[in-house]
Order: structure tokens, then C-alpha cells, then sequence
């Protein structure tokens, strides 16, 4: 199987890995799960993370091919259309993203202006559905659970996992979004793990768990099989379901799901300017 390069980018503010993944044959790429720096007391926006990645592409000579979205974040805003500004590629979510935009276009009242059938996108994935970076053969696999939409996409030897896993000592993807379900995720664990143990594993997040001093995003497919706290070989669905579901009734909403996901539905772009020329982003009261 083709071995993609993989490059690494992690923003400290919101936990979250981004990648170029590169065909060295071609220096065609991929970019997965870019991040828009937001500054939630100010309402201000800002492309410094994201420009790390242009930078990346530039001086490397690459050719972007694909922007994928693993799924409707809740955590940070995709700073994907302004990247695509800069060095193109095609924009890309998985088909179910239209269940999501037509839950949360309801939150936060979007109305007619806000397009539910994800036309936002340049593409959007069905399960199974293969297409490549640069020669290398890569498949989309629906992954839901987290969220309705969640997306894995398997590049060569390289698997994108988004919010699905994380690492071994820190578990699962929590399951109580709207839209979310813990059965559901353990079966999408499921396919996931039946992939070779070998293959590299790439994750969305990493949160430091206590007892371990450095920040990590890659595992394999036989790592996590062995050795993931939450969801390891001998976990029953039950016990996963009921355990799932116990820990996601203890956690608070992300800090920035308001922002994040009013944005992400949109494919990262902002809300339409109002009259005076200023975007705004909505605060639905105990909605969530």
C-alpha cells in the first residue's frame, strides 16, 4: 500500500491536528481539518494557523488536490475557503452533511438564506466512494456516531479519523450532539479497527491526558485495537454504549460550539454580511 507523507500541524488553542498529506511522486496533496483562529472575547478572526499550512504548501511546491472536513466540527471554525483561496483544491464533506445543516440550521434559525443540501461544498462523499491524491488511491468511509456526518478517509497506508478515536489513553469521540449516538459510533469504531493493524492512524486531538507529557496524534489500527481505554478488543457494545453515554452526561459543551458550528456548516464560511457590512454569529439560549 502507498505510504502518503504526512505532515503535522497543531493549534494549542483548540487541541486540534491538521495535515497535508502528500504524494511524494507527484507533490500532489491533500489538507485535512484546517483551522480559523478565533478569538471568542473579541468576535476577531485570524489566519495565522492556517497560513502555516499555505506557507507548507508553497515552499514544498505542492499541487492541493482535496480540503477535507472529517466532519461539522464543534471544537474550532475551518479556515478551509480561505485556504482554498490561496492554493485551490477541491472543498469536501461527507454526504450526510445535509442531516446536520437541517438540524442546526433549525438552532440557530438560519432561514432561508442558509442552503441545507450542502451546495456549500465542491464535493461531497458517500461511503465506499474511492477518488485519489495525486497516484495515490484513497477511499471515504462514513464513520457516524460523533456526529451524523463524520467521515474517515483512508489515504494509502494513512487513516483520517477526525473526532472518531483518540489516542489509546484518552479513548472515543464523545456521542451527544445533536444527531450523535454512542451505538452508533462503536459500530464505526468497528470498521475502523478491522483495517489492517499496520496502518498509520492520524488523529484530530489530542488532549494530554494525566500521566503523559507530550502532545500525540499518531497510533495504529492495531494499537488502538489492543490498548484503547474505552472501546479495546473485548469491549462489548453494552458495556460501550453504557459507558459512552454515563461519561457524555458529565461533560460540558465545547467552548466553542456556537461559533464552530454555525461556521462549519457553511462549509467555514462566515454568515452573510448584514446591512452595515458586519457578519454575525447567533447565540441560541438553551438550545444545547
Amino acid at each position: 500500500m502507498s505510504q502518503p507523507q504526512v505532515k503535522a500541524f497543531f493549534d494549542h488553542d483548540t487541541n486540534t491536528v491538521s495535515y497535508v498529506v502528500t504524494d511524494p511522486a507527484t507533490s500532489h496533496c491533500a489538507i485535512v481539518d484546517s483551522v480559523l483562529d478565533y478569538a471568542p472575547n473579541a468576535g476577531r478572526t485570524d489566519h495565522g494557523s492556517a497560513r502555516q499550512i499555505v506557507d507548507y504548501v508553497r515552499e514544498q511546491g505542492l499541487t492541493v488536490d482535496w480540503l477535507l472536513e472529517t466532519h461539522v466540527h464543534a471544537d474550532h471554525l475551518s479556515a478551509a475557503p480561505w485556504i482554498q483561496e490561496q492554493v485551490g483544491g477541491k472543498l469536501a464533506i461527507g454526504e450526510h452533511i445535509r442531516t446536520v445543516q437541517d438540524t442546526f440550521g433549525k438552532i440557530f434559525n438560519a432561514g432561508t438564506e442558509f442552503a441545507r443540501d450542502g451546495r456549500q461544498f465542491d464535493h461531497l462523499f458517500k461511503d465506499g466512494e474511492t477518488y485519489k491524491v495525486g497516484n495515490i488511491e484513497a477511499r471515504a468511509i462514513h464513520t457516524p456516531g460523533h456526529t451524523p456526518a463524520c467521515m474517515s478517509h483512508l489515504i494509502g497506508d494513512a487513516l483520517f479519523v477526525g473526532d472518531t478515536l483518540f489516542m489509546p489513553d484518552y479513548g472515543t469521540a464523545r456521542c451527544d450532539f445533536p444527531g450523535g449516538d454512542a451505538r452508533t459510533l462503536y459500530q464505526s469504531i468497528q470498521k475502523l479497527l478491522a483495517l489492517p493493524d499496520e496502518t498509520r492512524m492520524f488523529l484530530c486531538h489530542d488532549y494530554l491526558p494525566e500521566g503523559r507529557e507530550a502532545f500525540v496524534w499518531e497510533t495504529t489500527v492495531g494499537d488502538q485495537r489492543q490498548h484503547n481505554i474505552h472501546v479495546h478488543e473485548g469491549i462489548s457494545e453494552e458495556d460501550f454504549v453504557s459507558m459512552r453515554e454515563s461519561r457524555d452526561a458529565t461533560l460540558d459543551m465545547p467552548r466553542l460550539i456556537l461559533p464552530s458550528v454555525q461556521v462549519n456548516m457553511r462549509a467555514g464560511h462566515l454568515p452573510p454580511a448584514e446591512d452595515n457590512g458586519v457578519s454575525y454569529l447567533k447565540i441560541p439560549l438553551n438550545a444545547l
